[in-house]
């Protein structure tokens, strides 16, 4: 009667630690599940990294897309020539410093490329489908592990919990076992199996408290969050999982994660992508077609505009009377008047246009083209048994998952069992403790199984949780708690 008395001040004092806690903790950041996934999902690094390379593929396809434009280019020149020289635009060998420019416009556009450039867009698609798969699957991995390591920190914090009370219970049999030793009631060995009982407790203690810090820091490190940051968890009610399905059919299971589940559609996006490789590939066998047009014009500061004709005072030949040189046939001669040739009306004289199509036939290209091909249906063949075994991985799982969950549901009804056997038995030797009946050997072995079932119970009440949520998870169904 009296050590109950004790165990109620104790628990009143327990009580009245928590709410000075609870007040505490109104301080801190009060992380709920849904907000540990949500941060996790918006600050992890992995998945931002995933998402850039979501992003590159995006520019190469509006490339391949832009491919189908025609191209523009422009050549403009410009030069000094000393020395004996030719004219660009006479094309005559003169002796004089010459400034020259010229300048082209050029424009092409693949008509034919054995259609490369319609397959690489549609290549360039499926890439993208892969990057953004591959971005779900990071997500949904992520969040799965989230949703543990947040189930592993309420399983931790009842567990520091249970080793504070099996202190409190140590203490008052410690004390009850010196002040019988003091009497002469008890020897000193009780009293040695009492303060070692409570030893165990405190390390028992200890181990839970690390073992919350370090799935506290875990979980931190998924949400991005600076280690020193102070939170607290907002913890569900345990007994509404009571009645947690227990029964799935696996079959059913793997026909719904296959369609959802994002290993499998990142498998199957990259045997698309590969597939359409091949496609592109084979196009090296085939000619090109390219049509293409020029415009251009040019200046030389060395050419000169006539701009009329004077009589030059000598008499020029200009033929024969028969084709005898005995009879000439002459006339005054005239030279050229020359001015300067404006620079835009050079360049108008000098305009120039082209527009032609360039047929290029591969003939013997050192068999790189059928090497092509060849890797891409490797590629290719290697991306389906790829595809199968995703497949069969899920398939393992999910069984994996069916078992698991009926498994941790026989656990817990087992360790429930146990828990609430050995509680009565220690009620029992407890009473029979007080009265000198029962030994400190036999307490401490009941109170020690006491100890172990209610660690072992809570474990299985939240592995339970967990291999239900694991089947949400695979099903594609929000996880919440």
């Amino acid at each position: 009667m009296k050590l109950n008395l004790q165990v109620t001040k104790v628990t009143i004092a327990c009580i009245i630690s928590l709410s000075v806690f609870n007040i505490k903790a109104r301080a801190q950041e009060v992380i709920t599940l849904q907000h540990a996934i949500d941060l996790a999902l918006e600050r992890n690094l992995n998945i931002k990294q995933a998402q850039f390379s979501e992003a590159l593929s995006e520019e190469n396809l509006k490339q391949s897309k832009y491919n189908l434009l025609p191209n523009l280019t422009a050549g403009p020149q410009a030069s000094f020539n000393f020395g004996r020289n030719i004219d660009p635009s006479t094309n005559q060998f003169i002796n004089q410093r010459i400034f020259a420019l010229s300048g082209n416009v050029t424009s092409q556009v693949t008509l034919f490329q054995g259609g490369q450039l319609r397959n690489q867009i549609i290549s360039n698609k499926l890439l993208l489908n892969v990057d953004r798969s591959n971005t779900a699957k990071i997500k949904n991995d992520l969040v799965l592990n989230v949703v543990t390591q947040y189930l592993q920190i309420l399983t931790n914090q009842d567990l520091v919990t249970a080793a504070q009370q099996q202190i409190d219970v140590a203490k008052i049999t410690v004390d009850r076992a010196q002040k019988n030793f003091d009497v002469g009631n008890q020897t000193l060995a009780d009293l040695a199996q009492a303060k070692a009982q409570q030893s165990t407790a405190d390390l028992n203690y200890t181990t839970a408290e690390n073992q919350l810090e370090l799935s506290v820091l875990t979980l931190k490190q998924y949400m991005e969050m600076p280690p020193a940051t102070q939170i607290s968890f907002e913890k569900p009610d345990i007994s509404k999982f009571k009645q947690l399905a227990t029964a799935f059919d696996p079959e059913e299971v793997l026909k719904t994660a296959l369609a959802v589940n994002p290993d499998v559609g990142l498998a199957e996006a990259r045997q698309k992508a590969t597939a359409q490789d091949i496609k592109v590939a084979r196009g090296n066998y085939y000619p090109s077609i390219v049509l293409f047009g020029q415009v251009g014009s040019n200046y030389s500061d060395a050419r000169k505009l006539v701009s009329g004709i004077v009589p030059s005072g000598r008499t020029d030949t200009v033929g024969f009377v028969g084709g005898n040189i005995a009879n000439p046939v002459t006339i005054n001669g005239l030279d050229p008047v020359y001015s300067n040739y404006p620079f835009f009306k050079q360049l108008g004289d000098n305009f120039n246009q082209s527009v032609g199509i360039s047929l290029q036939i591969p003939i013997f290209n050192r068999f790189s083209a059928r090497t092509q091909v060849r890797k891409a249906k490797i590629t290719n063949e290697s991306a389906v048994v790829g595809v199968q075994l995703a497949r069969n991985n899920l398939s393992k799982i999910i069984y994996q998952a069916v078992w698991d969950v009926q498994a941790a549901n026989k656990k817990l009804q087992s360790t429930t069992q146990t828990f609430n056997a050995n509680k009565e038995a220690f009620n029992v030797i407890q009473q029979r403790y007080n009265v000198g009946l029962v030994n400190s050997l036999d307490y401490n072995t009941s109170l020690t199984n006491l100890n172990k079932s209610q660690f072992d119970m809570i474990n299985a009440q939240y592995e339970l949780v967990f291999r239900n949520k694991v089947i949400d998870y695979y099903l594609g169904n929000p996880i919440t708690l």
